[in-house]
């Protein structure tokens, strides 16, 4: 099929340019433009025939001006602000969160709608169930119930979502997509963290058992995913339209292992293991949140962070399969090796 003309919100950040690249080596006809508050820079490539707008998509003004000469039969909506591990547990960036992922959703829904977009693919998260951090979640499906009382990130993320999928309709289908933890090259939020943990000094201990399971993606396969989303809704079947997909690598993994794996593609082995119970990992976190606003330096241990790296949160891929069509197409571990090799390429060159 032709993909008709594809406008990207956050096309200069770490997913919206993988889905950029994929629209142009999968559809290399299809017209894409970019609407994103920063310009295309070195960290996440955009295709060069790609048009970039400067826009800030919580201005309607600003996202209808520009909408109004791009004229794009799809809307990509990626564009939001995913709190650093430094604010994933607090409160301090809600309305900054909110005003983006929320407000902004709301205006690119709105402004499409009037412009007669006929797809609209909304990034989501798997965080609109998982920030509910009182829960296991194991191969959870879409018939789960979004979580109103979580962490920031999720809350808004459920919100926008509710918006998305209200919206479709025959004029301009929508869906969502759930991707899990993402990592790919390029990462500078999750892979960062797992390395600096080696000068750290803090590769040894291992909070709980260790046998949690977790989903991680790749962002070429969640690139893939979005592709595959906007085919669907405008097709003649639109069998995704109204629907949430969780998006992962469809290769569950323990959270230790997960960690080993980057190590060890850095060159680094634990000396030894120590298994702190979660509890006392907890008690632990709590000194570690005094030390951290008593000094200042950030520590990588929280309780928020005990619980995210004790708790099963993986979910199935069956839907997604069945109704898009998805698959990974890259795997976890070379998928990780491509990622360290990027991140080794950046630590060389920012220590000269």
């Amino acid at each position: 099929m032709t993909l008709p003309d594809v406008l990207i919100t956050g096309g200069c950040g770490f997913v919206g340019a993988a889905i950029a690249r994929a629209i142009s080596e999968k559809h290399p006809e299809c017209k894409i433009s970019i609407l994103d508050i920063n310009a295309p820079g070195p960290s996440h490539r955009v295709p060069s025939q790609a048009i970039f707008v400067k826009v800030d998509i919580t201005s309607t003004a600003q996202v209808e001006k520009a909408m109004r000469q791009i004229r794009p039969a799809i809307v990509i909506h990626t564009a939001g602000i995913v709190p650093v591990l430094a604010e994933r547990f607090g409160r301090r960036v809600q309305s900054a969160v909110w005003k983006l992922n929320v407000e902004g959703t709301r205006i690119m829904l709105d402004v499409s709608k009037k412009l007669g977009v006929k797809a609209f693919v909304f990034t989501s998260s798997c965080c609109v169930l998982i920030d509910d951090m009182r829960l296991p979640y194991r191969n959870v499906t879409e018939e789960w119930p979004t979580s109103q009382n979580s962490l920031i990130y999720g809350e808004s993320k459920a919100a926008a979502e509710a918006l998305v999928l209200q919206a479709s309709c025959a004029e301009m289908a929508t869906c969502a997509l759930r991707p899990s933890v993402l990592t790919g090259p390029g990462d500078y939020q999750l892979l960062p963290a797992i390395h600096a943990c080696i000068a750290k000094g803090e590769t040894p201990w291992v909070v709980g058992s260790g046998l949690n399971y977790w989903d991680v993606t790749l962002v070429q396969n969640v690139a893939d995913a979005h592709v595959l989303a906007a085919e669907n809704l405008v097709s003649s079947t639109k069998t995704a339209a109204g629907e949430a997909f969780f998006i992962q690598n469809n290769e569950p993994i323990t959270f230790r292992d997960f960690c080993l794996t980057i190590w060890r593609n850095f060159g680094h082995f634990p000396p030894f293991t120590v298994h702190i119970p979660e509890s006392l990992a907890w008690l632990a976190g709590l000194i570690a949140e005094y030390y951290t606003w008593f000094t200042g330096t950030p520590t990588t241990l929280s309780r928020g962070s005990v619980h995210d790296a004790c708790h099963m949160r993986y979910a199935s891929g069956e839907k997604a399969r069945r109704i898009l069509g998805y698959e990974a197409t890259l795997g976890l571990e070379e998928g990780i090796r491509l990622s360290c090799e990027v991140r080794k390429s950046f630590c060389e060159r920012n220590d000269k």
